[in-house]
């Protein structure tokens, strides 16, 4: 790792610890989130030429505050917010952390920004260029770049998140014990978000986006150190760790994209899979059932078969079964047919995936076409295979999902 990636990923891992200490200290979620976005601009500037200093967090600290109390004084509106602000802090609160600011309440300050940034009086969209922007540490422009749209069209964005926070009166802390469950839901919901669209970006050139994938994860760390002993945290980031592993094996040496039964398993990283295991086999075993824990289960069965005809697909077949019924929705029912079609034959799978043709939220979507074809080319049925990979084409606007269910189409072609 070079010297400018280890800087990033400290920046990076400090942002939920600086802006816990501002918000603690100040309130004010928007002036307190821009003024470490300047901090962190100020520290990429200047510690590559000067040094990392002793304790970065108090020079974070130390920055953002300077900068939150310029921008009180500036602003006549605010008066009443410095007051209040120097009231509460120490005479040299605005150069350092106070004692006991720093550490101890590290990981329940990054737990409660998560919590905050996915308000569920936010959009999920909202949700989730807020916790790449506040949580993440990425500046408005890597969040843009990181969903492919311009740097204007996402600024506004989370300013009207932020904005929105404020509107609602949502307050740096953790939810209460009837929001709880609500929230941690959301909060897994969108680090699972900002997971896939890494892994399988929905648009553009590249089939992966690794700078998400890698903050999902580190995000998805985060949690879990603060809730140990939670199953659905332990299973979402076994789920993360079991699917990357196997990224390097997604494409081909022309970057084409490579289907799980063809890819070289010899590239899979080894590490990360006997990491994923130990955690989803441990929530399994002391935690509810949930469904990330379960598709951690299937993700597992799948790396664990040394080669594509060894895969376990019956248990697979079960596992959604029990997934379909706690948490229904068509992308399961869509991979339970794949599951069925290997064990009790492509035309069972098929009548399956009839069941979605009337759902509006995947009817037009082209992972079901691209479903449908590959279960009508083991059925044998390759004149509508190669027209339902055609139409998968179509509908996708990711270049090398197109590229690769074009090719399948084309060899149908020519066999027939």
């Amino acid at each position: 790792m070079s010297t400018t990636e280890r800087l990033e990923d400290l920046l990076r891992e400090l942002v939920p610890q600086v802006l816990g200490v501002l918000l603690r200290r100040y309130g004010g979620f928007e002036e307190c989130e821009d003024a470490v976005q300047e901090a962190l601009l100020a520290a990429a500037t200047q510690w590559p030429a000067e040094g990392v200093p002793r304790s970065p967090q108090s020079w974070l600290v130390t920055v953002a505050s300077r900068r939150l109390v310029d921008q009180v004084r500036s602003e006549q509106a605010r008066r009443r917010r410095e007051v209040t602000a120097a009231a509460r802090e120490t005479p040299h609160a605005g150069l350092a952390p106070a004692p006991g600011d720093e550490r101890p309440g590290d990981q329940d300050d990054a737990l409660a920004l998560l919590f905050l940034c996915c308000h569920p009086a936010l959009t999920p969209a909202s949700q989730v260029a807020l916790t790449l922007r506040a949580v993440g540490g990425l500046s408005a422009a890597e969040v843009a770049r990181a969903f492919l749209v311009p740097e204007a069209t996402m600024a506004p964005r989370i300013s009207r998140a932020k904005q929105r926070i404020r509107a609602v009166g949502a307050s740096f802390a953790m939810p209460s014990a009837q929001e709880w469950a609500d929230r941690l839901d959301a909060v897994l919901h969108v680090l699972y978000l900002i997971f896939n669209e890494g892994y399988t970006a929905s648009s553009g050139p590249d089939l992966h986006r690794g700078e998400l994938t890698a903050e999902a994860i580190r995000l998805t760390r985060m949690a879990h150190r603060s809730l140990p002993d939670d199953g659905e945290v332990a299973g979402l980031l076994s789920l993360m760790l079991l699917t990357d592993a196997r990224r390097a094996a997604r494409t081909g040496p022309d970057d084409d994209l490579v289907p799980l039964a063809e890819q070289d398993r010899g590239r899979w990283d080894t590490a990360m899979i006997e990491e994923g295991t130990a955690l989803v086999t441990g929530a399994m075993s002391a935690s509810p059932l949930g469904p990330y824990q379960l598709q951690a289960a299937i993700a597992a069965l799948h790396v664990q078969a040394p080669r594509a005809g060894d895969t376990d697909w019956e248990q697979i077949r079960i596992l959604y079964g029990i997934l379909t019924r706690i948490a229904p929705n068509p992308m399961v029912t869509l991979n339970h047919a794949v599951a069925v079609a290997m064990t009790r034959g492509p035309h069972a799978g098929l009548e399956l995936l009839e069941s979605l043709d009337g759902d509006p939220r995947i009817a037009h979507h082209h992972r079901l076409h691209a479903v449908r074809a590959h279960l009508q080319e083991l059925a044998g049925e390759y004149a509508a295979a190669r027209e339902n990979y055609r139409l998968a084409a179509r509908r996708t606007t990711s270049l090398p999902e197109q590229r690769y269910l074009r090719d399948r189409a084309g060899k149908l072609h020519r066999r027939m």
